[in-house]
């Protein structure tokens, strides 16, 4: 192939991608957004600010390292 063979081929498929860029924005714009509702309240938690008790994590392991009185084989 000669180098206008490919500069021809190049045109031709950026010309095909502009026509289906068109064509997907355009689809786009036929679309109805997504009708957002708000959240509803009794599906919300409160999460407190109070630190957590210390306790709960005595006898847990350190996640992703193991257990901390063990050795990796």
């Amino acid at each position: 192939m000669s180098l206008q063979d490919d500069l021809s081929a190049v045109r031709r498929n950026l010309d095909e991608l502009t026509r289906k860029v068109e064509r997907l924005e355009q689809q786009a714009a036929r679309q109805k957004p997504a009708a957002t509702s708000p959240p509803d309240p009794s599906r919300m938690v409160t999460v407190p600010d109070t630190p957590y008790d210390s306790s709960l994590w005595t006898d847990s392991d350190d996640e992703g390292l193991g257990a901390r009185d063990r050795r990796a084989p």
